[in-house]
Parts: C-alpha cells; structure tokens; sequence
C-alpha cells in the first residue's frame, strides 16, 4: 500500500502534535509503510512556515521522516497534471492528483493520509484518518 501525505498530517506527524490521528500515526509510524509526498505538500510547509504559521520546517520533515522512511518525494508532472480533478482547491487538487496517479496510472493501491474535509468527502481517492 501506498500512502500519499497531505499538508497537516505531516507537519503534525513531525511536531508529535496530537491533532494527528491514531489511525494516521500508526501506520506513519509503521516500518513496513511506503510514502509518497506530493511536492505540493513540500511547497505548503514551505510557505507556512515562512509565514510563521507553522515551527516545522523542511529540514525538520527530511531529518525526521523523508529520510527516515521509506519514502519519495513525488514531482508536479506532467502525469500529475493530467490527474488534477476539479472542485478541491488547487492545492488539495495536486496533492489529490498524485495519489490518482499512483492507483490509476501506476495501479498501485493509494491512500491519501488527510483531515481535510473536502477531500474525504468528495470520494475521489481512498482516504485514512
């Protein structure tokens, strides 16, 4: 199983922040998990923290978990792109396009690690919370 991390349940995972849900942390913490992290995702803790929003950092997410796990980060391609569904904002939409790259291109099972409400409910990918 490929599991594809949205925005805030990385950070989360990283900050030991209990927001992070059982379910999600378990298999994060799972040795046997594999990841793939949108560069979206990347672009988004970027951003936050730069706006002090966030402390996490990007040298804090390859130190305690990129390059701890198994783990890729994936690019914004042009694979990608032809994926990107309409309706969740942008963002969502790039980090929901890679996970459909992997079940649909890839045929790999996926599953978008999220919170966001919008996504789970819009039933485009196989969400876990």
């Amino acid at each position: 199983m490929i599991y594809v991390l949205d925005t805030h349940p990385l950070i989360w995972f990283v900050a030991r922040d209990a927001r992070l849900s059982s379910a999600a942390a378990m298999v994060m913490n799972a040795s046997a998990s594999r990841f793939v992290i949108p560069t979206m995702t990347l672009v988004e803790i970027r951003h936050l923290r730069a706006k002090s929003r966030i402390t996490v950092d990007l040298a804090d997410v390859y130190r305690d978990f990129i390059n701890v796990t198994n783990c890729l980060v994936y690019p914004l391609d042009e694979q990608v792109i032809s994926m990107i569904p309409t309706g969740p904002d942008i963002h969502d939409s790039i980090i929901v396009a890679t996970a459909i790259f992997y079940r649909d291109i890839l045929r790999q099972p996926a599953t978008l690690i999220t919170k966001d409400r919008a996504i789970t409910q819009s039933g485009l990918v196989q969400t876990l919370w």
